[in-house]
């Protein structure tokens, strides 16, 4: 009942920032945009949008929800009530999953692309992946100027490789890149889906860890340690 009323939570403070009022927005930029292209275009184009977008928010907005929760004492709070590490990291990745997976399965049906459901669940896995890394950076900044500038190189490591993999370069070890696993699931052009699939659980198994240390140093010094 906690995670539900956590996850709710969540979703009440995004709809109160406007999260979901810029997706409206920005989904039916991207639709009109989508339409722009020929038809052969579509499909390509609205993988890469799904990628570098709703899949990809946390770690674009991790920093800002970060600070925004800083300023208004909701990490004091938590920190010391009965709220688990744990809860708290599940109850983000869930929320901003629930934007970026309706997101994306709007621009799939508008393409009409092929296997929906392996398009929502790939949207899903890199949605995790992306908000632990965001979660992990913002843990560790002050101000808003301070996130941006650090996942710059993050955006680079992890937006570079994956382009050049849909377009066509593909050496060994791109192939067991968890990002560009990501990237070939949503485009519909994974080989080993299952083999796929359990190398990027396993790099969110990792990053989870990660970011389970680093909310914990976080809650550490903004509001003591649970006891």
């Amino acid at each position: 009942m906690r995670m539900v009323k956590m996850i709710v939570g969540d979703i009440r403070f995004q709809l109160k920032y406007g999260f979901y009022f810029i997706y409206t927005v920005l989904t039916v930029v991207y639709i009109t945009i989508l339409y722009t292209f020929p038809p052969s275009w579509r499909e390509s184009t609205a993988t890469i949008m799904i990628f570098s977008d709703p899949a990809a928010m946390g770690l674009f907005f991790m920093g800002a929800i970060i600070l925004l929760e800083k300023s208004q004492h909701v990490l004091n709070a938590l920190a010391v009530s009965p709220v688990k590490i744990a809860e708290y990291i599940i109850s983000k990745v869930v929320s901003l999953g629930l934007i970026s997976i309706i997101v994306a399965g709007i621009l799939s049906l508008s393409v009409k692309k092929e296997n929906l459901f392996m398009v929502l669940l790939a949207t899903a896995l890199t949605t995790i992946i992306f908000t632990l890394l965001g979660l992990i950076v913002g843990t560790k900044i002050a101000s808003l100027n301070q996130f941006l500038m650090v996942t710059v190189p993050v955006e680079i490591i992890c937006f570079v490789p994956a382009m050049l993999y849909l377009f066509g370069y593909s050496p060994t070890f791109m192939r067991l890149y968890p990002i560009n696993l990501c990237m070939s699931l949503i485009a519909g052009k994974c080989e080993k889906v299952l083999i796929s699939i359990l190398i990027i659980i396993t790099t969110i198994g990792i990053l989870f860890y990660i970011a389970y240390r680093c909310t914990w140093k976080m809650w550490k010094r903004v509001g003591g340690v649970k006891l």
